[in-house]
């Protein structure tokens, strides 16, 4: 599989939490992850579709993995299920805890920064993109490198 040819898919901004979450990927403890559905209409970009594959990039843009998405859906933020929260593979033990986690991501000032809008805020009925995946390919040694982020190679 020639992971060059994919559109890429990044979890989160390059650093720790990155790294945390491509290895949670690799392990297949990750299957679902969760965007603003804003994000993607400020860009100005279609949603991703059940069957598209994508490029899992690392925090050094590395290709590590290409998953296959298995479900997309449009949820209002009220309605994001405990299923889906456990699934995003970061040991949520309740949408409450889901929720706090990724306001606090949302209300950052990167993603206000990115979404062109300082004073942005979620509510009930913020559109959520909820996308479950497959993991389909690993980049061999992929997941040793995962394991070890503050690794020189």
């Amino acid at each position: 599989m020639n992971l060059d040819d994919l559109p890429l898919m990044e979890f989160d901004f390059p650093g720790p939490l990155r790294d945390k979450l491509v290895a949670a990927v690799l392990s297949g403890a990750k299957t679902s992850t969760s965007g603003l559905v804003l994000g993607y209409e400020r860009e100005n970009e279609p949603l991703p579709e059940v069957g598209q594959l994508s490029a899992v990039v690392d925090s050094e843009g590395r290709r590590v993995a290409a998953i296959e998405l298995t479900d997309v859906r449009i949820v209002r933020l009220a309605d994001v299920d405990l299923r889906h929260a456990l699934d995003e593979g970061e040991d949520y033990e309740s949408v409450a805890e889901w929720r706090a986690v990724h306001e606090k991501l949302w209300h950052s000032a990167a993603v206000r920064e990115e979404l062109g809008d300082p004073d942005f805020t979620v509510d009930e009925d913020t559109q959520v993109l909820a996308q479950r995946f497959r993991l389909v390919h690993t980049v061999p040694g992929a997941d040793r490198e995962a394991a070890e982020p503050d690794r020189i190679s």
